[in-house]
C-alpha cells in the first residue's frame, strides 16, 4: 500500500492530509444534523491539526531527503499542472451550480475534484495509497451530493466521510516514514 522509497514525500502527505483533515472537518461544521456531530467533527479536526504539528516539523528536518518530484523536473511540471486544474475545476463547477441555483453541491463538488485529482498523481508520487484515498474520497462527494438538505448540509457529508480517509492516509503515511528515518 506504501512505497517506502521516499519517506520525505510520505511525511509531506501527512502534513498536507493532517491540514486537508481540519479544513474538510471545518467545513461540515456548517449545519450538521445534531450538536453532537460537532463534537466528533472538533475531535477529527484537532487530530488533523496534530497530525501536521507532528508532521511538518520532521518534513523539515528531513528536507534534503530524496523526492519522488525534483523541483523543476517533468514530475514537478506535471504535480503544478495538476493543481492548476484542480483548482480550475473547483472554480469553474462552484460557478456553474451556483448560476443554478444549487450552491448547495458545490462543496461535493470540490471533493469529487480533489479525489479525482489524486488518481493522476499516484503514479507521480509512486504511493499507491492515493489510489484508494481517490476512490474513497470521489465516492464520499457522490454520497454527499444525495441526502436531503432537510438532514444535513452538504458540507457536513463531505467532511464526515472525507475527513476520516484524509486523517487515517495521512497517519498511515507519517507513521511509515518515521519508520525507515
Amino acid at each position: 500500500m506504501l512505497d517506502l522509497t521516499f519517506p520525505r514525500d510520505l511525511l509531506m502527505t501527512g502534513a498536507i492530509f493532517g491540514v486537508v483533515t481540519f479544513v474538510w472537518t471545518g467545513w461540515a461544521q456548517e449545519r450538521p444534523p445534531h450538536w453532537a456531530w460537532r463534537i466528533a467533527l472538533g475531535i477529527m479536526g484537532l487530530a488533523g491539526c496534530a497530525l501536521a504539528g507532528l508532521s511538518i516539523p520532521t518534513v523539515i528536518r528531513n528536507w534534503t531527503a530524496p523526492t519522488a518530484i525534483v523541483f523543476g523536473g517533468p514530475a514537478w511540471t506535471f504535480y503544478l499542472i495538476m493543481c492548476a486544474l484542480e483548482v480550475i475545476g473547483i472554480a469553474v463547477g462552484a460557478i456553474i451550480v451556483a448560476r443554478k441555483k444549487r450552491s448547495d453541491l458545490i462543496p461535493p463538488i470540490a471533493l469529487a475534484v480533489v479525489g479525482i485529482h489524486f488518481f493522476p498523481l499516484a503514479p507521480v508520487f509512486g504511493q499507491p495509497i492515493l489510489y484508494v484515498v481517490a476512490a474513497l474520497v470521489t465516492i464520499a462527494a457522490v454520497v454527499a451530493a444525495f441526502p436531503p438538505l432537510k438532514i444535513a448540509a452538504r458540507s457536513f457529508w463531505c467532511g464526515i466521510l472525507a475527513g476520516p480517509v484524509f486523517l487515517t492516509a495521512g497517519a498511515v503515511s507519517f507513521f511509515a516514514a518515521n519508520s525507515v528515518l
